[in-house]
């Protein structure tokens, strides 16, 4: 028998605050039963768990989201999730047009917005 990842816990300082950006994210919505001021927020699509903590952030992340816009451009996705609440932490796009853009939410967590479906089959 082997194990299966059910969920990847996010850690946060408001789990719903932050479950609902991500939600904007991924187009996908936070469990039904999950309201404000929760402890947990789920995004069941995603397997992501946002879990309210009294610790707040402090490092760089170990382990992070790599997000590949479906429907639409690396740089059209970054702009739509700056105007979401993320924050531009490194511009890694190189003039070639490889390359990824690290943001962050709200709460710190980075994570990379890589090339879309589209510029990888192009």
């Amino acid at each position: 028998m082997t194990s299966a990842i059910r969920h990847v816990t996010i850690d946060c300082a408001d789990a719903h605050a932050l479950g609902t950006f991500w939600s904007k994210v991924l187009d996908l919505p936070v469990h039904e039963d999950d309201k404000p001021g929760d402890d947990e927020a789920l995004i069941e699509g995603a397997g992501l768990l946002f879990v309210t903590v009294p610790d707040s952030k402090t490092a760089k992340n170990r382990v992070h989201l790599d997000l590949q816009p479906q429907d639409r451009t690396r740089d059209e996705e970054v702009e739509r999730l700056l105007g979401l609440g993320a924050t531009l932490v490194a511009d890694r796009r190189k003039p070639d047009g490889t390359g990824w853009a690290v943001l962050a939410d709200p709460e710190g967590n980075e994570f990379c917005v890589e090339r879309g479906t589209g510029e990888r089959a192009g």
